[in-house]
C-alpha cells in the first residue's frame, strides 16, 4: 500500500491501536527463567472522572520509558490499574445526589455503594480508553483496581498483620475533621491557606478577688469547651496566678490556671485558653495535667448540647453571636486583624476542625526507620536527586498516621466489637462469635480505610501478595516509578515503608519526579482561571503523537512545565515533516523495489559519510540522555538531527543525484543511505511518537525486517565504524558556506528563484581548497548560484561582501534587486536594530538586572544583544557595498 499524500492522525492512530491490541503486542507472560526485565506499575488514576493534562504527562513519560526498554531487548511490563479514591469518589456521588435533593443517608449505605460501583465501571472504561488513545503500551490483561477481590484481600492481610505486630492501634485522640465530608483526615490531607481573620482578646474574670486574665484566640466559639487557662512556667506576669481559677464568660464554668512549657509567652497576652477537645496542642496539655475534654461541636461543626444557649448554631454563626454577647458584657478587650494559616480539607476545601474521636492509627516511626536507612543509601534513587532531601526530611519528622475514615466508599476495616464483653476483634475473616464470651452479635467497625493505605501496597499487591506468587517473584521489585512531587509523602514514602516491611525490599529502584503542567504563562491550570487544557482535545485535533512529542520536548525532571495548544500545533508540524520525508524517500522506489544494503565505506561519498556520522552521533547522544532520564534533551537531539541534518541538508543534497534518474549507481547509493537513516530515525523516535513511526516504518522498502512491528524492533546502537570525523567536518564547512550565501540572499530580499554569481576565497590549506573546488557544484545547487568562483574577492560594484571564518565571499545582487529601494530598506533596518541594541544595552546598565535576574535570563539577553550587533554589522557592510 502506498503512503497517502496527507497525514491523517485519526485514522492512523485508530488502526494501530487495533493492530497492537489484536496481536496482544504488549502482553507479558510470567518468565520461568531469569530475563532482563523492565517493570513499571502505573500510579493508578482515580475513578473520579477523566484524565487531565497532568495524567497525560505522567502516562506519556511511563510509556516512553517502557517502549524504550522494550526496544532495547528487555521484557517490558507496564501494569495498568485504577484507584477507588475513597473521599474523592464519594464526594462526586454525593454531589450527584444533591442535585436530586437527596443525601447518602436518604438512600442508605448499601444503595449508595452500589451507585458508586456503577460510576466506577463507567469511568474506568473512559479512563482505559483515554490511556489507550495516548498510546499506553500496558499489558491490559493485568489491569488491577484497588478494590478488586485480590487487592482487597491484600489490604485486609496488611491491616491484620500490622495490628498483630502492634503497629496499628485504636485510640480516642484528636484528629483533623472535615465537617463537609464528615470524616477524619490524615495530617497530609490538610492543606493550609493563609486567611485574613481576627484575633479576639477575651477577658476571663478571676474567681477570687478582682481582675481578669486576658487570652487571645482566633476561634472564640471554642471557649465553651475550655477546661483551663495555661501560662508558661517562667512567665513572671502570671507566677502568682498559677493555681487560681477563672470563670468562663457567659457559661460561668470555673477552670484552673496552670503552667505548661507548651505555651508561647510571646503570643497574645502570654496566657492561652486550653480546649482539649478542639485543639491538638491543648489535647496534649490536658493529658499532662489530667484535664477533662469538653466537646462543643458535632460532626457537622454545629454547636452541641455542651454549647448551652448556642446549641444548634453553625460554628461561624456561633462565633458571631458569642462575640456580640461578650462585647455587651465588656469581656472583649480588643479585636485585631490577624493573618494565620487555617487548615482546609484537600478534597472539598472546607475549613477543618480538630476533633476528639475514636480512630485507627499506624505507628509510623518503626516503619520509617528502615526506609530512612534505605533512603540514605539511595534506595530508591530519586531523579532529580534533590527530592531525596525532602523525602528523608519528612521521614525524620514522621508522625502516626490516622487511617480510618468515616465514609462509605472504601475498604472496610477488618475489625468488630463485642458489646457483651468489650473485646475488639481484628482478623480476616472475622469470627462469627466472640472467642472470649461466645457472644454472636458482633458489631462491625463502620469505618473504611484511608485510600492511601491501600495505595501504599500497590507495587506488590498487583502481583498477588500476600501469596508468594510467580508474578511476585518475577516482577517485584519494580524498576521505575514515575510520579509528581505532590504525592512523594502521600504515596511514595508509604509505598517504600510498606514494601520494606512486608517484602523486605524497596518496591522500585528509581523514582522519576516530574513537575506540574502549567499554562504558557506559568500559571497553574484551573477551571476558575479558564486555562485548563483537555489532553483528549489535543489528541482529537492534533494527534496523540503531537501531544506526546510536545510533552517530551518540554518536560524536565522535577521542574514545572509550561504548555500551550500552540506548542502542540508546532510539533504536529513535525509529524508532517516525518511523513513528507518518508514519502519523498518512498517515491524514489519503483513498485516492489527493495532498498539495497548500505554500501561499503569506500563506495560512500563525503555527503553519505557526513549524514551517517551525524546519525551515529545522534544515536549515541539520544541514548545517553535517555539513560539519564533527560527526555527533553533526547528529543531535542533527535528532532534537530531529523529536521536540520536529514531533511534540510541531506535530502536536499540527494536531489542533485536523484534528478539524474532513480537507477543510476549514485541514485541507488543515495537510496540505500536514505532508507538506512530513515529506518534508524523512526526507531529512535518510536518511544516518543509511536503511531506515526509505526505507520511509516511499515511502508519502508526493507529487504529484511527483524519483526512485523516497529514497537518490537531493536533500538539503534552506536556504531563507530559509521563515523568519519574529517569528512563530516568538511561537509559542515560546505553547509556553513551555503548558509552564508542563503543568509545574504534573504537579508537583501533576492528572489528565491534567482541564480546569482558567487565568489569564495580559498582556504588556507591548498588541499582543502582543491576539495572545495571539487564540491563547488553542491554549493551552487543548494545556494542557487549560477557560478561559484574560488579566488580572491574583487569588491566590484553591484556585489556585496561578507565573511565566514577563514573565508571571504561575495555575491552579485545588483541585477536582481531594486538598488535604491533596498538601500532605503537597509537604512530603516539599521535604525530598527539600533533601537533594539540600545534597549538591551540599557538593561545591562541597571545593576538590579544583572545582579537579581535569573542567570538564564541574563545570558539570554546577552546572547540576543550579540546576535543583534552581528546582524547590524552585516547589514552595514551590505549597505556600504550597495552605495559604492
Amino acid at each position: 500500500m502506498s503512503l497517502p499524500k496527507a497525514y491523517d492522525h485519526r485514522a492512523l492512530e485508530t488502526r494501530w491501536l487495533e493492530r497492537w491490541s489484536d496481536r496482544g503486542l504488549f502482553r507479558v507472560e510470567t518468565p520461568t527463567t531469569p530475563v532482563e526485565r523492565f517493570v513499571i506499575v502505573i500510579p493508578p488514576p482515580n475513578v473520579t472522572g477523566t484524565l487531565h493534562i497532568g495524567h497525560a504527562l505522567n502516562n506519556i513519560l511511563q510509556d516512553i520509558f517502557t517502549r524504550w526498554a522494550r526496544m532495547r531487548g528487555r521484557q517490558a511490563l507496564w501494569v495498568p490499574g485504577m484507584d477507588h479514591a475513597g473521599i474523592a469518589t464519594q464526594n462526586v456521588i454525593e454531589r450527584q445526589l444533591a442535585r436530586t435533593g437527596k443525601t447518602r443517608f436518604d438512600i442508605g449505605r448499601s444503595a449508595f455503594v452500589e451507585q458508586v460501583w456503577r460510576w466506577k465501571e463507567e469511568y474506568a472504561h473512559r479512563i482505559r480508553t483515554q490511556l489507550r488513545r495516548l498510546g499506553a503500551s500496558c499489558d491490559w490483561s493485568r489491569e488491577r483496581f484497588t478494590m478488586d477481590d485480590g487487592f482487597s484481600r491484600a489490604v485486609r492481610a496488611a491491616f491484620v498483620r500490622l495490628y498483630r505486630e502492634g503497629l496499628i492501634y485504636r485510640d480516642h485522640y484528636i484528629i483533623h475533621w472535615c465537617p463537609r465530608c464528615q470524616t477524619a483526615l490524615a495530617d497530609l490531607e490538610v492543606e493550609y491557606h493563609t486567611i485574613q481573620g481576627k484575633l479576639y482578646w477575651l477577658r476571663y474574670p478571676l474567681v477570687e478577688g478582682t481582675g481578669h486574665v486576658v487570652v487571645a484566640t482566633t476561634r472564640p466559639e471554642t471557649f465553651l469547651g475550655d477546661t483551663a487557662v495555661a501560662v508558661h512556667p517562667t512567665d513572671e506576669r502570671y507566677r502568682t496566678l498559677v493555681g487560681r481559677e477563672v470563670e468562663l464568660p457567659l457559661i460561668r464554668r470555673r477552670v484552673p490556671i496552670i503552667a505548661d512549657e507548651a505555651v508561647d509567652p510571646e503570643f497574645g497576652s502570654g496566657a492561652v485558653k486550653v480546649t482539649p477537645a478542639h485543639d491538638p496542642t491543648d489535647f496534649e496539655i490536658a493529658r499532662r495535667h489530667g484535664l477533662p475534654a469538653v466537646e462543643v461541636m458535632d460532626e457537622t461543626a454545629r454547636m452541641n448540647d455542651n454549647a448551652g444557649p448556642y446549641r444548634g448554631l453553625d460554628r461561624f454563626e456561633a462565633r458571631r453571636r458569642i462575640v456580640e454577647d461578650l462585647t455587651r458584657q465588656n469581656l472583649i478587650e480588643r479585636v485585631e486583624t490577624y493573618s494565620y494559616a487555617a487548615g482546609h480539607c484537600y478534597r472539598c476545601d472546607t475549613v477543618v476542625e480538630p476533633r476528639l474521636s475514636w480512630q485507627w492509627f499506624v505507628r509510623m516511626k518503626p516503619l520509617a526507620e528502615p526506609a530512612i536507612e534505605a533512603g540514605e543509601r539511595d534506595r530508591p534513587r530519586f531523579i532529580p536527586p534533590n527530592w531525596k532531601v525532602n523525602y528523608l526530611d519528612w521521614l525524620y519528622r514522621i508522625r502516626d498516621w490516622c487511617i480510618s475514615r468515616q465514609i462509605w466508599w472504601g475498604h472496610s476495616i477488618p475489625a468488630a466489637y463485642c458489646d457483651a464483653c468489650g473485646r475488639t476483634l481484628v482478623d480476616d475473616p472475622l469470627p462469627k462469635t466472640c472467642p472470649d464470651c461466645g457472644h454472636a452479635d458482633l458489631r462491625p467497625d463502620p469505618d473504611v480505610l484511608d485510600t492511601w493505605f491501600s495505595s501504599a501496597l500497590w507495587p506488590f499487591g498487583v502481583f498477588g501478595w500476600p501469596e508468594e506468587t510467580p508474578d511476585l517473584r518475577a516482577f517485584y521489585p519494580t524498576d521505575l516509578l514515575v510520579t509528581g512531587f505532590d504525592i512523594i509523602f502521600f504515596w511514595v514514602a508509604r509505598m517504600v515503608m510498606m514494601g520494606l516491611h512486608f517484602t523486605g525490599q524497596v518496591p522500585f529502584h528509581e523514582v522519576y519526579i516530574h513537575g506540574l503542567v502549567r499554562d504558557e504563562r506559568g500559571q497553574k491550570m484551573s477551571k476558575t482561571r479558564g486555562n485548563v487544557i483537555d489532553p483528549m482535545d489535543i489528541v482529537q485535533d492534533l494527534g496523540a503523537d503531537a501531544l506526546r512529542l510536545t510533552m517530551a520536548r518540554l518536560v524536565a525532571p522535577g521542574t514545572d512545565m509550561p504548555f500551550s495548544r500552540q506548542q502542540a500545533q508546532g510539533y504536529r508540524t513535525f509529524m508532517n515533516k516525518l511523513w513528507n520525508a518518508t514519502r519523498f524517500v518512498l517515491l524514489q522506489f519503483e513498485s516492489r523495489e527493495m532498498a539495497p544494503p548500505l554500501p561499503p565505506a569506500e563506495e560512500l561519498d563525503v555527503f553519505d559519510r557526513w549524514i551517517l556520522t551525524r546519525l551515529d552521533e545522534t544515536v549515541q547522544s539520544v541514548t545517553a540522555h535517555m539513560e539519564a532520564y533527560e527526555v527533553n534533551e533526547a528529543t531535542r537531539k533527535a528532532y534537530n538531527f531529523f529536521w536540520n541534518d536529514f531533511c534540510d541538508w541531506y535530502i536536499e543534497a540527494t536531489k542533485l543525484d536523484l534528478q539524474e534518474g532513480p537507477q543510476t549507481p549514485a541514485a541507488r547509493r543515495r537510496k540505500a543511505v536514505l532508507v538506512h537513516v530513515l529506518d534508524t530515525s523512526l526507531r529512535f523516535f518510536h518511544p516518543y511518537t509511536p503511531f506515526v513511526t509505526e505507520e511509516l516504518w511499515s511502508h519502508l522498502p526493507l529487504a529484511e525486517r527483524p519483526t512485523a512491528f516497529l514497537a518490537l524492533a531493536p533500538y539503534p546502537t552506536p556504531n563507530p565504524a559509521l563515523r568519519w570525523s574529517d569528512d563530516a567536518a568538511f561537509v559542515e564547512r560546505l553547509w556553513a558556506i551555503v548558509s552564508k550565501f542563503r543568509q545574504v540572499r534573504a537579508e537583501l530580499n533576492v528572489p528565491p528563484a534567482a541564480e546569482l554569481r558567487g565568489r569564495l576565497t580559498p582556504a588556507p590549506d591548498p588541499a582543502l581548497t582543491d576539495r572545495l573546488a571539487r564540491y563547488a557544484g553542491m554549493v551552487r545547487f543548494l545556494a542557487r548560484l549560477s557560478d561559484l568562483e574560488i579566488g580572491p574577492v574583487r569588491r566590484l560594484a553591484g556585489w556585496v561582501y561578507d565573511t565566514l571564518g577563514d573565508h571571504e565571499l561575495e555575491l552579485e545582487v545588483a541585477r536582481y534587486i531594486d538598488l535604491e529601494r533596498e538601500r532605503q530598506r537597509l537604512h530603516r533596518e539599521i535604525q530598527r536594530l539600533d533601537q533594539q541594541i540600545q534597549h538591551l544595552r540599557q538593561r545591562f546598565e541597571i545593576p538590579a538586572f544583572v545582579e537579581n535576574a535569573p542567570p538564564a535570563i541574563v545570558q539570554e539577553t546577552r546572547d540576543k544583544l550579540i546576535q543583534l550587533e552581528d546582524q547590524r554589522g552585516r547589514i552595514q557592510r551590505y549597505l556600504e557595498d550597495l552605495e559604492r
